[in-house]
Parts: structure tokens; sequence; C-alpha cells
């Protein structure tokens, strides 16, 4: 049950835990940047990310234009227009303010078989360096729902949302009713994410806390699917107070 390698850091506020994780990963882009040409960055959206990645855009000394962006996941039959868009999203809050000029985006309008294949072919041609996530109520990564696919090689999956998940997109905010949203999203699947060479995980907020405790305190099992952070050799979760309430020292 003990947490093998994954270092777990519990700052006293949501402002705290976000700047460090920003401080973090701005230590790493440009550790990477110092040492390779390009650099390929795996990152995270939703409401768990909005004060991190505040920081981390006003973080120096990282040249964006050297990065390479893909996006974790994205609503099947969504249109980058609409607000929960992940492409919307990510082009609102990383690829114009941190001005990334080379990046993948899921398209949700397209047939999602194809788009996983290419934009899967494309992450799959070289290591990610970096990957920012978070862990979802239901202790999802990415939208890789409980019971995760812990085998598969195919970079990136067409998966059905369960309803804990498509509650947790209502309770934010990203859709008025249970219905609106879909049912099912283009994900990155578990064995791509664990294979970047740094994953930095950020996790705040109370309504988080159990499925953190589950995924660092109990099996690591397709049913807590982001308790498989802790068999990655270089993984770092931030927790506030509040996310970290549950979880057992």
């Amino acid at each position: 049950m003990g947490r093998a390698h994954t270092m777990v850091k519990i700052l006293p506020s949501k402002v705290e835990m976000a700047q460090a994780a920003a401080r973090h990963a701005a230590d790493s882009l440009r550790r990477l940047l110092a040492a390779k040409e390009e650099v390929r960055l795996l990152a995270a959206t939703g409401a768990s990310q909005f004060e991190f990645l505040e920081c981390l855009r006003a973080e120096q000394g990282i040249e964006w234009r050297r990065v390479e962006l893909f996006h974790l996941d994205e609503y099947v039959g969504l249109p980058a227009t609409h607000p929960a868009s992940f492409a919307k999203y990510i082009t609102a809050r990383i690829i114009r303010p941190f001005g990334i000029v080379k990046y993948h985006l899921l398209d949700g309008t397209r047939d999602p078989h194809q788009v996983a294949s290419e934009v899967g072919h494309a992450i799959a041609s070289a290591p990610v360096d970096l990957a920012f996530c978070g862990i979802g109520e239901n202790g999802h990564l990415a939208f890789n729902d409980p019971p995760a696919d812990f085998e598969t090689d195919v970079p990136y999956l067409v998966v059905n949302l369960d309803d804990a998940c498509q509650r947790q997109q209502v309770g934010e905010g990203w859709f008025a009713t249970l219905e609106d949203v879909p049912k099912q999203a283009l994900s990155v699947s578990i064995r791509q994410l664990i294979k970047a060479n740094e994953i930095i995980c950020v996790v705040p907020d109370a309504r988080k806390a159990k499925a953190v405790q589950v995924c660092l305190n109990g099996p690591i099992s397709p049913e807590a699917p982001a308790s498989i952070l802790r068999v990655h050799p270089n993984a770092t979760i931030y927790l506030d107070p509040e996310s970290a309430k549950e979880v057992v020292p």
C-alpha cells in the first residue's frame, strides 16, 4: 500500500499549492529547455488547474515557443466553441497566453477513432518530457474512469464517461444538466500518461479528498485509476489541506 516513488506535497492553502506546483513545473521546463531543443508537454484542463496555470504563466525564463503541447482529453461531439470544450480551455488558458506555437488539439467534432489515431501517432513518435494532470472525484486520470484500462498501449482511447464523472462536470459548472454532458470522450490512455518522464499532479478541494485517499492509501487498482501514479519513478502530487484531509501519512 505504500507510496514507493510518488512524492506527496501538502501545502497550507490552495493558493500556495498552485504556486509551489507552478514553481516546480517552471523549474522542470527551464531545465529541459536548457538540455534539448524542443520539450514535449502533456497538459491537463479542468477547474483544478485554474490557479496552477495562472501561476505558471507568471513564471519567467521559459521559451514556450520550443514547447510542443498535447492535452489529456476532450468530449466526443463537442465543438471547440462550446464553453466546456477542453480545446477551447487549452487555447484560452495555455496556447495563447503562454505563446505556444506547436500543439495538437483533440477535435471533438470529427470521427473520434480517427482523431485518437492521428494524435496518438503524434504523441507516440517521441517521449513526453513532462505531464500535468489532476485526479477526478471518482479517481479518474484524464477521462479514464474506473475500472480503467491499465493494459492497453494505444496512446489515445475513445472512452465512456461514468455517472460520477458526468456529475462532476455539472457540479463544476461546465454543463447545465446531466443530460447535456456527452456520454463519450477522447482520452490519453493510462499507459501513455505514465510514459511521461515526469508527472506533476495538482489536486485541490475537499470534493477530491476521498478519491485522493483511495488512490494514495488503497490498492493500486483499475478501480482507483490515479493509484497508478504510485508506480511512476518521478511523480509529484500537490494537495491543499482540503484535498489531503483523509490521507493517511
